[in-house]
């Protein structure tokens, strides 16, 4: 598990007082705007204060310190800024993609482990978790609350109670 994660990539600026364009690596920019500092660095270096955040269609208007004109703008084209995870406040079941992944999908009756998150998907209104059995499988399970028991990061597990299908093996029709 990482301890900064990507927020944003500056891909050009946006007027003359070194506000800057930027594409959202995360949920946005009214996530984004909580920040009150970002990183250069995915390892946390490169500490500089957020001073403005909003939306112009999918992207973001960002001001950070020590960014004051068209030209210091320029400069951080191309720049990824990271956020400290330690800084998220995150809703109530609501889990970063990275604390997901690796974590054992157990079924929440059995015990039975059906593999591991190898994978976050979200096409539609609920997550997709791609699920890798210890035989290299994957299986495709919505992240429900029908199906989805509970989440536990701290013990790197994800406790589910799956419909019969979702984790057996194809089945061939010329089977007896």
């Amino acid at each position: 598990m990482q301890d900064y994660l990507p927020a944003c990539k500056i891909v050009s600026t946006h007027g003359v007082r070194g506000e800057m364009k930027a594409l959202p690596l995360c949920d946005g920019a009214a996530f984004l705007a909580r920040f009150k500092r970002l990183f250069t660095s995915a390892q946390g270096g490169g500490q500089v204060a957020v001073l403005g955040v909003r939306a112009q269609g999918n992207t973001i208007l960002l001001r950070l310190d020590g960014v004051a004109d068209m030209d210091a703008a320029r400069a951080k084209v191309g720049t990824v800024y990271y956020f400290a995870k330690a800084d998220a406040r995150l809703p109530e079941g609501r889990y970063f993609i990275d604390d997901l992944l690796g974590c054992a999908v157990t079924d929440a009756d059995t015990g039975k482990i059906y593999g591991t998150v190898s994978a976050v998907d979200h096409p539609a209104a609920q997550d997709i978790y791609t699920v890798t059995d210890p035989a290299g499988s994957t299986h495709l399970f919505p992240a429900v609350p029908e199906f989805l028991d509970r989440v536990d990061i701290a013990g790197r597990a994800i406790y589910v109670r799956p419909i019969p299908g979702i984790f057996d093996e194809a089945v061939n029709g010329d089977e007896e």
